[in-house]
């Protein structure tokens, strides 16, 4: 806070002049993003009441300390770009959340049903829900979903071939795409890398988004499995429109502003709790 005094017409005026220190705007910046998940440069102009090159500035110190991320005139509260991660890293991550949402994924699985399961540990843990009430066919791209389901023996398993992801377990291509030429199947449950509102649903390899989007044209209801973290991000290879998706489960985490977009775009949001 700073003040000064200064005369005018034989009377003293006291006159108190509020300036925000770079720490105070540092600290404005972050409980809005907190709030509001993102905020342009602009609106940081007006309520910090400073110019555009002292609030880039000021984004760029945050950014520099992981603390957000600088996207097109805007801060992000995080990075929305994703980097591709092994399997085994990824089983790690979230792993309360990954099983509530493939146990409400395995509830909607029905008798003598014909299910498509794409990759990724999310879908790993619907796999490890599964108890099929009689006959369950099942077309799988990961070879840990295949592996899994290989002890139940009223499940006939399609295994997709094709060349290995290392990196996923999982296979894509050419040949992979072939087999789905003639199959149909009631439901694909699809784990992604990123949900933007914008962008679509992605994942991080340009030939799993293109199997991918044969799964979705073999399926009658394509359901993505995403744990909250995964809204708002971006993968390097787009799967589809968002409007593609009939049902999303994913966890508690999610925002109320996520909830609200996704009733006004007509698809249903299933909370695994």
């Amino acid at each position: 806070m700073l003040w000064f005094t200064f005369a005018a017409s034989k009377r003293s005026h006291l006159i108190f002049v509020f300036v925000m220190t770079k720490e105070e705007r540092h600290e404005m910046i972050m409980e809005l993003l907190i709030k509001h998940g993102t905020v342009q440069v602009s609106e940081l102009v007006d309520v910090l009441d400073v110019s555009a090159v002292t609030v880039r500035k000021d984004l760029t110190e945050l950014e520099k300390s992981d603390k957000l991320y600088r996207n097109h005139g805007r801060a992000v509260l995080i990075n929305p770009y994703i980097n591709n991660r092994s399997v085994n890293e990824k089983e790690k991550l979230a792993t309360d959340e990954k099983h509530a949402i493939g146990r409400e994924a395995a509830s909607l699985i029905t008798r003598d049903d014909s299910i498509c399961i794409a990759s990724g540990t999310t879908v790993h843990a619907l796999a490890r829900n599964i108890q099929p009430i009689h006959k369950l066919t099942v077309v799988s791209a990961s070879l840990v979903v295949s592996n899994i389901l290989s002890q139940h023996e009223n499940i006939d398993i399609i295994q997709l071939g094709g060349m290995l992801r290392h990196s996923s377990l999982s296979v894509v291509g050419e040949y992979s795409a072939r087999i789905l030429n003639d199959c149909s199947f009631s439901k694909l449950y699809l784990g992604v890398d990123g949900i933007d509102f914008e962008y679509g649903i992605t994942t991080t390899e340009i030939r799993e988004a293109a199997l991918n989007q044969k799964m979705i044209a073999a399926a009658q209801k394509t359901i993505v499995l995403a744990d909250s973290s995964k809204f708002g991000r971006r993968g390097f290879a787009r799967i589809a429109d968002i409007d593609v998706v009939d049902i999303i489960i994913t966890d508690a985490g999610v925002s109320p502003k996520v909830i609200k977009k996704m009733e006004d775009l007509g698809i249903e949001l299933i909370i695994a709790r």
